[in-house]
């Protein structure tokens, strides 16, 4: 892996610690604050725009007690100054003391800011039947 993808991949772990910390202040910083960032949760409308996009944040932390991801697949492609994570979500929540599992096939676009890579685009979709060799890489 080049420095370079390594430096994607700490971003990518980062948005995912955004995730788990269910803390809007924190998934803040890792999105670059502009109009045209974009958002696709499984199930919802498409979200774009910087104040769509973090409302869906705020209401998914209030309603979701906690939440794990074990990252799977994930492979990395950089085209200066953009960057895409495709991966799948292996995810475990907990909301109203319900257990909930499930696989989401994800991409993550990130940009390069002076200050690093920061991402403006999620796009997630349920999967009904994941693949059949799936190797771990990374645990949260």
């Amino acid at each position: 892996m080049t420095l370079e993808e390594k430096n994607v991949f700490k971003a990518n772990e980062a948005f995912y610690h955004a995730f788990e910390s269910l803390d809007v202040g924190v998934m803040e910083k890792v999105w670059v604050r502009e109009n045209y960032v974009q958002c696709f949760h499984p199930g919802w409308a498409a979200l774009r725009g910087w104040d769509p996009v973090m409302s869906s944040w705020r209401r998914i932390f209030e309603n979701t007690d906690e939440i794990r991801f074990l990252l799977t697949e994930v492979r990395i492609e950089i085209r200066h100054p953009f960057a895409w994570v495709t991966l799948y979500e292996n995810i475990t929540s907990k909301v109203d003391e319900e257990v909930i599992s499930g696989v989401v096939l994800t991409t993550n676009i990130f940009e390069k800011r002076p200050e690093g890579w920061f991402i403006i685009h999620h796009h997630g979709s349920n999967v009904v039947e994941p693949p059949p060799e799936m190797t771990p890489s990374t645990v949260h």
